[in-house]
């Protein structure tokens, strides 16, 4: 963990949503929604673009306030004592700001400075070692492919060793290959100790890197527990085949026998059985797929 100490090592939580609110202008984005994450866990916020996980994320690191209801970090309200919060966190935000005239390490030297980190000179190598990219210090960052310039925002957020890391979708726009990538980093992160906060549309990403996953739909907290927990509520199975429109249709079943006689209905043209992922608990609660 960063060299923050604890409010109160006694403290189970280390992040709490208290029904937190917040519209703009007419449309509520965030629509009372609760949940407590624990220290050291890592935690996703899944859903579709739109479902409001970003201003959940800016309300607890301070960029916005709630309408009502409240953000609370190591026990301190975060709209009240900003200044309290911002030395415990971390964040990559999904908009890359990194500024590409300069060097990665010119990047997280200005941001260093900028952000009164301490030890700077010894931290900044350490951060780039982490993400595998000190051998590229000096390269300037509008040469870095987009996985790279992902971990090096990803090293800036450690710079200040945080108690709390957000990560706005950490691999937006990568292909599958440097995301695997960006989510080997990760979870090196993950054992130092910090508790980890990851706003994700992408399925296997949060199946892959969270102990826990709240599900977001239009502002609205639909689903909660762990990836496994979730998957059981619908059914081990799924059963997809192509409709009479040629969209594609899926029955969820809970054991492979009952999977079997559903895809034998179809006739076995087009059909196919697998294990229910947490798209299919996304669809069953909402009738629609995370897009």
């Amino acid at each position: 963990m960063g060299r923050h100490k604890s409010r109160s090592s006694g403290e189970k939580n280390m992040l709490v949503a208290e029904r937190i609110i917040k519209s703009y202008g007419s449309v509520k984005a965030v629509k009372g929604v609760s949940f407590n994450i624990k220290r050291g866990e890592v935690f996703g916020l899944l859903g579709p673009n739109g479902a409001g996980k970003t201003t959940t994320i800016k309300m607890f690191t301070a960029l916005t306030k709630p309408d009502s209801g409240r953000c609370i970090i190591n026990g301190h309200d975060v709209a009240s004592a900003p200044e309290m919060i911002k030395p415990l966190i971390g964040v990559v935000p999904q908009v890359n700001n990194l500024d590409k005239d300069l060097t990665a390490y010119e990047n997280l030297h200005i941001y260093s400075l900028l952000h009164k980190v301490s030890g700077f000179k010894n931290k900044i190598p350490e951060a780039l070692k982490k993400v595998e990219l000190y051998d590229r210090r000096n390269h300037l960052v509008s040469g870095f492919s987009g996985g790279m310039q992902r971990r090096l925002l990803l090293a800036r957020a450690l710079l200040p060793e945080p108690e709390v890391l957000f990560l706005d979708e950490p691999s937006i726009g990568l292909d599958p290959q440097i995301r695997r990538g960006m989510w080997d980093t990760i979870r090196k992160t993950r054992y130092q100790g910090r508790t980890v906060i990851i706003t994700t549309h992408y399925i296997e990403e949060a199946e892959a890197l969270c102990d826990r996953v709240g599900v977001m739909r239009k502002g609205e907290l639909i689903a909660l527990g762990t990836p496994a927990e979730l998957k059981a509520s619908v059914g081990e199975y799924v059963v997809e085949y192509t409709g009479a429109e040629g969209r594609l249709m899926q029955e969820i079943k809970c054991t492979k026998d009952e999977a079997y006689s559903e895809a034998k209905k179809h006739n076995g043209i087009g059909v196919s059985i697998r294990r229910s992922n947490l798209e299919d608990v996304f669809i069953k609660l909402t009738g629609e797929r995370i897009e």
